[in-house]
């Protein structure tokens, strides 16, 4: 229901991009997904640019499927997309490739739909299953998850809308590691929820993105993923092929913006927000204005 509730959001947001680039085609239209990361990259972008004198629009809160699809028709000139959710979600490619690799082919298959990936950051935001440290439930590694479904253990998962519907979500993930999670066992949540759910005891396992603030705020323990399922997400500038061939300085300056980017910077960000309470807003003008952009 959340989910879908997201992408009417998503949809609704979307057609006034539409009207409005029909009104003022020189403007910028910035869009991004639902959760604290992606919603920061989206207003660094806007502020960034309009700073460089930029008309921006933001289009902020879509869901995954929501911001890709706008792109793809349009309706969306830049947005932050992961490597690893091109490769398997958009291009379905399962098998397992590099870093490299994986940017590599994602680059040149979406070039094909008009969309070019810029230079890559060096954050990787891949997925991670997360248990409290203080009660692992005798977990260290995600085999040692799956073994625990497979013994009958009822172990509470908590998960957002997408990852069980998604080829690099759970059903990769179990046929990757053989073991189901019954659907009783399931906890669908908004993403940023699972994190004080899993914290209030409310969940035994959580998934969490590997460069949320609150891991280490909240004292997690992030589970190894040992069998290597979890793709390379590399944090990385999509843009509209027309776009970016009518403004060239738009990919230097996004291009900027990516080689700052690292693990460690991006988690300081979310923690911010996440943990210290800044604003989306307040936490991106205050990064803007520490690494000297504006």
């Amino acid at each position: 229901m959340f989910n879908s509730l997201r992408k009417t959001a998503g949809a609704v947001l979307v057609s006034a991009a539409v009207m409005a680039g029909a009104a003022q085609a020189d403007q910028i239209r910035v869009g991004g997904k639902n959760f604290t990361e992606q919603l920061l990259m989206t207003e660094i972008t806007v502020q960034y640019l309009a700073a460089k004198g930029y008309d921006t629009k933001k289009l902020e809160g879509m869901g995954t499927a929501v911001v890709r699809s706008a792109m793809e028709n349009g309706q969306v000139d830049i947005y932050w997309e992961y490597t690893g959710t091109s490769l398997i979600t958009f291009n379905k490619i399962e098998e397992s490739l590099s870093p490299e690799e994986t940017y590599e082919t994602v680059r040149d298959l979406d070039a094909k739909v008009g969309i070019t990936w810029l230079n890559p950051s060096e954050a990787n935001s891949t997925y991670a299953i997360a248990v409290r440290a203080s009660d692992d439930k005798g977990l260290t590694t995600v085999s040692d998850m799956a073994a625990a479904y497979n013994g009958g253990n009822d172990l509470s998962f908590g998960v957002n809308a997408e990852f069980p519907k998604r080829p690099d979500g759970l059903p990769g993930l179990q046929d990757a590691y053989g073991f189901k999670a019954g659907r009783g066992n399931l906890v669908p949540m908004q993403t940023g929820l699972i994190y004080s759910a899993l914290k209030e005891e409310k969940l035994d396992i959580g998934l969490v993105f590997a460069l949320d603030g609150r891991i280490a705020a909240f004292d997690f323990k992030v589970l190894e993923d040992d069998q290597g399922f979890f793709p390379n997400y590399a944090l990385t500038p999509n843009i509209r092929t027309e776009v970016l061939e009518a403004n060239p300085e738009l990919g230097e300056l996004l291009n900027g913006l990516s080689a700052i980017y690292t693990d460690e910077i991006v988690r300081d960000l979310c923690a911010r927000v996440d943990v210290d309470k800044m604003t989306v807003e307040d936490a991106a003008a205050a990064f803007l204005a520490e690494q000297g952009l504006v």
